[in-house]
């Protein structure tokens, strides 16, 4: 019995094939969604162990940082050298520095390891889907990047549940339990690599090419304050001297990152000329705006079912199951219509639509409401996010040319990053400005009330803990799910007002970015795979240039007389297939 060899790059994939391949592409981004949510969940034990509470934020920040900055090189160098170097790359290090993870054994250590961890990371979101990306045509590609959605909604149910499982064990298998929060990372990432060296095959022809490295350090010197200021800037003080030297230092990086891709013109990191293109100009700056509020609610709503409703984190992870099945079915939905019909540009304007209205409906959340209105709602938002992230991305993809598809894969998920982290700081920030001020009305309106003097007589050792305790509110919640429900109402009810600003703030940044998608341009949707279509492009420069048109797979080496791209010989062999179909 032999086994069947991997597909030929720039030949027609059929759809079993296509399957194959996104097993791995799928695994890979699932290390990295996978991640996000669950070391969230366990990092408080984590910082507690390694007895650096105070320092645990370091550990996000890092990670933060380096995935965020590697996310464009990793788009730029694969379009230059490859997808399948980089794309193992990325896994590999990934899986090194998770094992590292596992092994630290304070928090700078630990935060130094998810420092490398995030340079793995970068690549594992943009590549999987600029590789998709190479092997499917843009029409079809729609039903194939709803996979890649399903996999970060299951993620993020799966992260919160198996982090909180893991923290919570002392030990398992003689290991610390939190510590496998990490180890459980290399075997998924293994069995990735395993099958992407085994079935990928992702076209490339060598070029020559000015590597943009004053580009490349001029983004690192750009993002590195931004994003730290923007994870510790309510700690420091967002005027004070830390935070205005970040601003400074980044402002000045963005000035030599402008002057040093117009100095590089094609070979920069992002060609300034791509921003001629309104789809690419159009895709990013929505990414951006919409990110700040798409992720200002998902980082609400856990918050939601913990300090109000009193979930666990564990729980609050399999609270926000109908948000996932919205976001699936959004997905699927949008993903299946445009491969039948190739329209793409209703979904995002809708999708946004849905996102603004399911963050109006949230800001009417109150303390009281019950759980299953809350989860209706977040269906709603679900299917916004479902119907928005993946078509934008196609269309991007589908506007510019075949062999700059990873810049603009890269471009569109760091904006949505760059987004989510600028709302993230923005609407913490706002929580934290006016939830004393929430608090204290609501603490003052109750203490009139018969029942808080009930309470608070029944009660005598919780009222000595409220005065106590009260203004820890901000860094530690948990006292208050061991109150009497009387006196615990008011300090949920701030949080629950607080949050329900957030909302409303965020509704407001979305309905920005819905003005800004109306005006996203609806191009043709290419049949033809990004591969075939590199390929047609050097065939017809030799035409053009008198040369030897290539019949060679699409890294350029050429294919004997006697066999075909497949492998096939002529003499056998049936008509071609056209490049880009699907052979039936």
């Amino acid at each position: 019995m032999t086994t069947a060899s991997p597909p030929a790059p720039g030949a027609a994939l059929s759809h079993r094939q296509i399957l194959t391949i996104l097993s791995g592409l799928l695994m890979g981004m699932f290390l990295a969604a996978l991640d996000q949510t669950v070391v969230a969940t366990g990092i408080r034990v984590i910082a507690d162990n390694l007895h650096g509470y105070s320092l645990q934020a370091w550990a996000t920040t890092a990670f933060l940082i380096t995935s965020t900055i590697t996310t464009p090189l990793y788009g730029k160098l694969s379009d230059q050298y490859g997808r399948k170097p980089f794309f193992m790359f990325a896994i590999s290090i990934f899986i090194t520095g998770s094992a590292l993870c596992g092994l630290a054994q304070s928090m700078y250590e630990l935060a130094a390891f998810r420092a490398i961890q995030g340079l793995g990371a970068g690549g594992l979101f943009t590549l999987a889907l600029a590789i998709i990306g190479d092997l499917v045509g843009p029409r079809e590609r729609a039903r194939y990047q709803g996979y890649f959605l399903a996999v970060f909604g299951t993620a993020s149910v799966l992260g919160p549940v198996v982090g909180g499982f893991l923290a919570g064990q002392a030990s398992f298998l003689g290991v610390t339990g939190w510590r496998w929060i990490f180890y459980i990372n290399v075997p998924i990432g293994l069995a990735a690599l395993l099958v992407v060296s085994k079935v990928l095959q992702v076209g490339h022809t060598p070029h020559r090419h000015r590597i943009d490295w004053p580009g490349a350090t001029s983004l690192i010197v750009a993002l590195v304050p931004l994003l730290t200021v923007a994870e510790q800037g309510r700690a420091w003080g967002w005027g004070s001297g830390r935070a205005l030297l970040c601003y400074f230092i980044g402002v000045t990086g963005m000035v030599l990152f402008f002057l040093a891709e117009r100095s590089y013109g094609e070979d920069a990191l992002l060609p300034l000329r791509m921003f001629r293109n309104k789809t690419f100009r159009i895709g990013g700056l929505s990414s951006i705006v919409i990110g700040m509020g798409m992720f200002g609610g998902l980082l609400m709503l856990p918050q939601y079912l913990q300090v109000v409703k009193g979930m666990s984190p564990t729980m609050a992870g399999l609270g926000t199951l109908p948000m996932t099945i919205g976001m699936m079915s959004g997905s699927i939905i949008s993903g299946q219509t445009i491969a039948r019909t190739g329209r793409y540009r209703i979904f995002p304007v809708v999708g946004t639509a849905l996102l603004v209205t399911a963050m109006v409906l949230f800001h009417f959340v109150s303390a009281t409401t019950p759980l299953w209105h809350v989860m209706v709602v977040m269906v709603v938002f679900g299917l916004g996010l479902g119907g928005n992230m993946q078509p934008i991305i196609l269309a991007v993809q589908n506007a510019v040319a075949p062999r700059e598809i990873g810049v603009a894969t890269s471009s569109v998920t760091f904006s949505r990053q760059m987004g989510g982290t600028l709302g993230t700081a923005v609407f913490l920030s706002v929580l934290f400005s006016v939830l004393t001020g929430y608090i204290s009305s609501a603490v003052k309106a109750a203490t009139q009330t018969a029942a808080w003097k009930a309470a608070a007589a029944a009660n005598p050792d919780q009222m000595h803990l409220l005065r106590s305790g009260a203004g820890k509110a901000l860094s530690d919640t948990s006292f208050i799910q061991r109150l009497d429900p009387v006196l615990a109402a008011p300090f949920k009810t701030g949080f629950a007002n607080a949050m329900d600003l957030v909302f409303l703030i965020a509704a407001v940044v979305v309905a920005v970015g819905m003005v800004i998608i109306w005006r996203l341009p609806e191009l043709p949707l290419r049949m033809e795979s990004g591969d075939a279509a590199k390929m047609a492009e050097r065939q017809a420069a030799s035409a053009d240039e008198g040369l030897p048109v290539p019949r060679g797979d699409a890294d350029g080496v050429p294919v004997s007389s006697d066999e075909d791209i497949m492998g096939i010989p002529s003499a056998v062999a049936p008509d071609a297939v056209a490049p880009g179909s699907t052979p039936r």
